[in-house]
């Protein structure tokens, strides 16, 4: 006879022994029945059938606490908790200061600092503070050529096309028949 065999159906539903389940599980198997399992894989033939998974191998094994939860990585006491007990210290004694003054009539010393006024000054803190932009150490600004726009473009075509000229004159004399810019393997004008 096993255990459960031996409590009453009443005592069975409050007790905490309970059997073990199929294959060796701790508990009972939670696998969803085949018209449950919403995942599908394509069979072949235009047609698709549940997924089915295989069983765990670690079933019926009870994992130790170390390889379910993150243990400390720092040994009790260390500097982070120092520190910690070191501000409710000083927090402690403001307390008692403030009391103290407010006890003898006069005013406390160091006022408890407002949520708003330390957030600001806590926002100020952090804020980025921007470096004034400056120049490298070799740069000289580019002096202004005293022309307008059209000015500038027309200037730059007609050097285009003294270029332009000029390698065609070249190729010429290389014995290449050349009439045009379309005749050049590269283009010189924008144009």
């Amino acid at each position: 006879m096993s255990i459960c065999e031996a409590y009453d159906k009443e005592v069975m539903g409050r007790s905490q022994i309970t059997r073990q389940g199929e294959g060796g599980r701790v508990g009972r198997e939670r696998k969803k029945t085949t018209p449950e399992i919403r995942r599908t894989k394509s069979v072949g033939g235009g047609k698709t059938e549940p997924v089915s998974y295989k069983p765990r191998k670690d079933i019926g094994t009870q994992r130790k606490r170390s390889e379910r939860e993150q243990q400390p990585t720092q040994s009790r006491g260390s500097a982070r908790e120092k520190q910690l007990a070191a501000a409710k210290e000083e927090r402690r004694k403001a307390s008692q200061a403030r009391i103290a003054a407010k006890k003898s009539g006069s005013a406390a010393t160091t006022e408890k600092p407002r949520s708003k006024e330390a957030e600001k000054k806590a926002t100020e803190l952090l804020r980025k503070k921007a470096a004034p932009k400056t120049a490298a150490p070799g740069y000289t600004p580019q002096k202004a050529s005293g022309l307008s726009r059209k000015e500038r473009i027309a200037v730059t075509k007609k050097g285009q096309a003294k270029l332009r000229d000029l390698v065609m004159q070249s190729e010429r004399e290389k014995g290449k028949k050349v009439k045009s810019e379309k005749d050049l393997k590269h283009k010189y004008t924008s144009s």
